[in-house]
């Protein structure tokens, strides 16, 4: 059984992975020409391909290193002179995948290493870039709309660099809404987001959130130059990305402004939205900052920032990745995550929806049906509910009363037949209490928590418009259905121009246009209520979309919206 479940996960992977990936890039192209944009800091030169013109890798900070390693980011102070951008840009550095571990963890280490989870570009601590992709020939007083792009990747991986956007460019041409798509380079991992009180106490919390702050910054003082207009910025994200798009909304209790004017009018939220978080010195980020000390080798030093601050690169990294990652047995029980500082994020975020203290702007949110499927896949020693409980409770709440785990679990049917992949049946339930987790890990990180989160928007800003949807377009992946990040594949890189691609294209671009989804979209395309109005979802099909009800597992989001309080990662 164990063999079988491995090969049809295996096979499922593979063939999305082989699928997702996109056309060769411009530095697998012969480039035919080259373009350049003059900023105040100098002349960026970036590479032109299939009608779009890219600059990767544009510096908009000083490179966080040596004592500016575990520091806010800070404005660049230097002159780029000419600066080549035709390339894609650094990664910054990366928390990998393990492949070490069970035959399972294995092969889906191997299968991830593949090009579109993986960042081909060259890592480096001086990472903290701008990608910019436009129409060829944009002028620079085209005023276009622009997208900003944070990348996902559970906070431990990514970067521009694995994003091309060059088709979703290519499609608003064709619609005739041209726009601009930038996207930024944060620090990410131990880099980005390390806790523990010598962190709060030395003002470094949430790294990963001041860079792409920063980044948001440099595009109302340098966009217009690419033809931009910085009055018209939507921000978009998927996965941490997208967690990473309310946080900027909530960042410094919802101030978004600099030099007098908004940094984004708009956002949209793929697979993410509120996630409550315990403060940053706080009994689990000190001890991921404990560990990383020891593994240093700085846990005898009277001043440990310091010591890692002074660390050789090699050493800080390897101590950094040394805690359990993403896709392992502790699954999204995160090491690395935007947490509570009392200054950057004053409160746990959904403390900050619920009163109101952030950045109340129209947007898109929206879930894949089975989000917690493909972080179910590497508890196969779960075989009955007291162990499920158990699990849960150990992983991710270890300081509250197991009751309330026991709680949370009993509102989910025990039948194979109600757990994710949902409507599946009896099948897709490799391990006894596979499809029980992917619900549950599902709905309190993603699909349940925006329904959470919406409620509370509407109550708080009643006239602020949202969106929100539910993809349900490749349920019939074996084992994980529509699984989380499967949107990158349908939305992002539409590499199947099927209905779901066009529709949630045509949909997202009318949006960055006008903040309305609906207008200027296709008729071919249904009207696309807001959310407040009968709390429907559009629910997309590869060849079809409908409106659903938002009120499926209502008695599990009830028990997890009463006990926000101490569900706290």
């Amino acid at each position: 059984m164990y063999n079988l479940f491995v090969t049809l996960v295996s096979a499922a992977v593979f063939t999305s992975v082989a699928v997702a990936l996109p056309a060769p890039t411009q530095t697998q192209q012969k480039r035919a020409d080259t373009a350049s944009v003059v900023l105040p800091q100098g002349t960026i030169v970036g590479s032109v391909s299939n009608g779009v013109e890219n600059y990767g890798g544009i510096p908009f900070a000083q490179a966080p290193v040596g004592s500016l390693r575990l520091k806010p980011p800070q404005k660049l102070n230097t002159s780029l002179s000419t600066f080549d951008a035709t390339g894609l840009g650094p990664s910054c550095p990366q928390m990998f995948f393990s492949t070490d571990g069970d035959l399972l963890t294995s092969v889906l280490g191997d299968l991830i290493d593949l090009p579109l989870f993986q960042v081909a570009t060259g890592q480096t601590e001086d990472c903290l870039t701008m990608r910019v992709q436009r129409p060829a020939g944009t002028a620079a007083d085209a005023k276009l709309p622009v997208l900003f792009w944070i990348f996902g990747g559970g906070f431990e991986l990514g970067s521009p660099s694995m994003y091309d956007a060059s088709s979703l460019v290519s499609n608003g041409v064709d619609q005739d809404k041209p726009f601009v798509f930038v996207s930024v380079n944060y620090r990410v991992a131990g880099f980005g987001f390390l806790g523990g009180k010598e962190i709060l106490a030395d003002g470094a919390a949430n790294l990963g959130l001041l860079d792409q702050r920063m980044g948001l910054e440099w595009v109302q003082d340098n966009i217009e130059a690419f033809g931009g207009d910085p009055e018209k910025v939507t921000i978009w994200g998927e996965s941490a990305g997208a967690i990473s798009v309310f946080d900027q909304m909530a960042l410094y209790d919802g101030d978004n402004s600099y030099n007098g004017k908004k940094l984004f009018r708009a956002a949209i939220m793929n697979s993410g939205s509120v996630v409550p978080a315990d403060p940053v010195d706080s009994a689990r980020p000190q001890g991921i900052y404990d560990a990383v000390v020891k593994e240093a080798g700085c846990d005898g030093d009277s001043d440990t920032l310091a010591c890692l601050r002074n660390a050789d690169y090699d050493t800080f990294l390897n101590a950094v990745n040394s805690v359990p990652g993403l896709l392992s047995y502790t699954s999204v029980s995160l090491s690395y995550l935007p947490r509570p500082d009392g200054k950057v994020l004053t409160d746990s975020p959904d403390v900050l929806a619920l009163n109101g203290r952030y950045a109340a702007v129209p947007m898109i949110i929206g879930d894949q049906e089975d989000e917690g499927t493909l972080f179910s896949l590497f508890q196969s020693n779960i075989t009955n509910t007291d162990e499920l409980v158990n699990y849960i409770w150990k992983i991710f709440f270890p300081a509250i009363d197991r009751q309330y785990v026991e709680g949370l679990v009993d509102t989910y049917d025990p039948s194979v037949e109600a757990g994710s992949p949902f409507n599946t049946g009896a099948l897709n339930n490799p391990y006894p209490e596979f499809k029980r987790l992917a619900a549950i890990l599902g709905d309190m990180v993603f699909t349940l928590t925006r329904r959470v989160f919406l409620d509370s928007a509407s109550s708080v800003n009643p006239d602020v418009p949202s969106w929100s949807y539910l993809a349900s377009y490749d349920r019939g992946t074996p084992i994980l259905g529509t699984f989380h990040g499967s949107d990158l594949l349908q939305v992002f890189y539409g590499i199947l121009p099927n209905y779901a691609s066009n529709a949630i294209q045509s949909y997202y671009i009318s949006f960055l246009y006008t903040t309305d989804p609906n207008d200027g979209t296709s008729s071919n395309y249904p009207q696309w209520p807001q959310w407040k109005e009968n709390n429907e979802l559009m629910q997309f099909w590869s060849d079809k979309s409908n409106l659903l009800a938002d009120d499926f597992r209502n008695t599990s989001q009830a028990y997890i919206a009463d006990n926000a309080a101490i569900f706290l990662i």
